[in-house]
């Protein structure tokens, strides 16, 4: 099974940029597709940003412009670069796969989708 630990994350000024990183090992043969996801206690959690196989990208209407998800040559480290920040951005980031990842659609994940633990960001007014 894949294991997947994030990083990156830090606390930053509205209007800052930050670059997550999510490294995947394990059985990583043939990735799947990838996804960012965050989570602010006691609320939903929100996809933000998930890639293809193909390469496609889909992102949340709230971070469109701002982010943007890539995946590496060897399909193992996968980034979110985060600029704009916006105090709404403050949350704790996941690094997921496999995820529900289509054009237009809200991203979602499976019950049997692998999960990193997570890197807090901050970003202060």
């Amino acid at each position: 099974q894949v294991q997947l630990v994030e990083s990156g994350g830090g606390s930053v000024q509205a209007g800052g940029s930050l670059r997550l990183s999510c490294v995947a090992s394990g059985n990583t043969g043939s990735r799947s597709s990838m996804g960012w996801f965050r989570h602010v206690p006691g609320g939903p959690r929100e996809g933000v940003a998930c890639i293809t196989t193909a390469n496609a990208t889909t992102y949340a209407r709230s971070v469109k412009g701002r982010f943007t998800i890539s995946i590496d040559n060897a399909e193992t480290t996968l980034s979110l670069h985060m600029n704009s920040l916006k105090p709404e951005d403050t949350a704790t980031y996941y690094c997921a796969t496999p995820t529900v990842c289509l054009p237009d659609r809200p991203i979602d994940s499976f019950s049997w989708t692998v999960w990193g633990r997570g890197t807090q960001v901050t970003v202060s007014s």
